[in-house]
């Protein structure tokens, strides 16, 4: 008898945790860059400690179709949304969720009066830091090609400072200000730009730099500079995020000399605890979290995090 009514009220608990668990939506049209990767996952290993239910979502390079998507769980009822994407291109399904009072929270995405939070790294601390070291190898002189993303604004913030940074040298001259295509993350179009801008500009030293707003395009100009056999001119590139690939890239000793590492671990599980301490019903003092960085270059890529 005993242990029947044990099985029983052990039945029961299981019934009501699974009846409790939390439902949260992750959408992104972002999923192909690897920084997206790394603190999607990071969310949904610190959502299996919380005892949540995640369901990610994305549009692949579609950001239209992240306001149906967040219209379509809205009316499943999830308890809530976290998203990666400009905010001010989603005002319609942001409306739709508080509408129906759930909170969204972003991760890396940008502030908005919707949203709960958003959680990320300080971009402008990253790009004047990259900016600075770009300007500090040319010398303060010379051409310096830029790859930014303005329609993405935790991007679009990295070129407004580094565009600051550059005018304060008065010899520095921006060459081109490239938006690459980022089906694949930004590399090939990258590389096929760079390789056009190379051609334009034969001469050794017409291109003393190239900074860009995160990897993929720096890791494409680095290869359209070894293509065309300019590595030995000491061209400088800088990227942001410290992904493997730049990683090795930067510890090879070439043209790519630095990038700043992003906690991108550190962004997803901030996101995911942001989201319970919102659920938990607290009022957040800040609508902006910022996960520290770390400038990544020869001297501590073998040992930095």
């Amino acid at each position: 008898m005993l242990r029947s009514l044990m099985t029983s009220a052990a039945l029961f608990a299981s019934a009501l945790a699974a009846q409790a668990q939390e439902k949260v939506a992750v959408i992104t049209p972002y999923l192909a860059q690897p920084g997206t990767q790394f603190y999607v996952e990071a969310f949904q290993a610190r959502a299996t400690e919380l005892g949540w239910e995640v369901n990610v979502i994305d549009t692949a390079g579609d950001v239209a179709a992240v306001i149906s998507r967040i219209e379509d769980v809205v009316t499943q009822g999830v308890d809530a949304i976290v998203i990666n994407v400009d905010p001010a291109q989603v005002g319609a399904g942001l409306a739709a969720a508080d509408a129906a009072g759930i909170p969204v929270v972003g991760m890396d995405a940008g502030t908005d009066a919707l949203l709960a939070a958003n959680v990320t790294s300080n971009g402008y601390a990253m790009a004047a830091e990259t900016a600075v070291y770009v300007a500090n190898r040319m010398g303060g002189a010379g051409n310096v090609v830029m790859f930014t993303f303005d329609p993405f604004p935790p991007v679009q913030a990295r070129g407004v400072i580094a565009d600051a940074v550059f005018a304060n040298f008065p010899d520095i001259n921006v060459l081109d200000r490239i938006t690459p295509a980022v089906d694949d993350g930004g590399i090939a179009d990258s590389r096929a730009k760079m390789e056009a801008l190379l051609a334009a500009n034969p001469e050794p030293g017409s291109i003393k730099a190239v900074w860009a707003a995160w990897d993929q395009p720096a890791l494409g100009a680095l290869q359209a500079i070894e293509a065309a056999g300019r590595q030995g001119e000491g061209i400088v590139i800088t990227g942001i995020d410290a992904n493997p690939q730049a990683r090795v890239a930067i510890a090879a000793g070439g043209s790519f000399e630095a990038s700043v590492a992003q906690d991108f671990a550190g962004i997803g599980r901030t996101t995911a605890d942001t989201v319970a301490r919102v659920l938990a019903g607290e009022e957040l003092r800040a609508n902006v979290i910022y996960v520290p960085t770390v400038l990544i270059t020869g001297a501590n890529v073998a040992t930095a995090k």
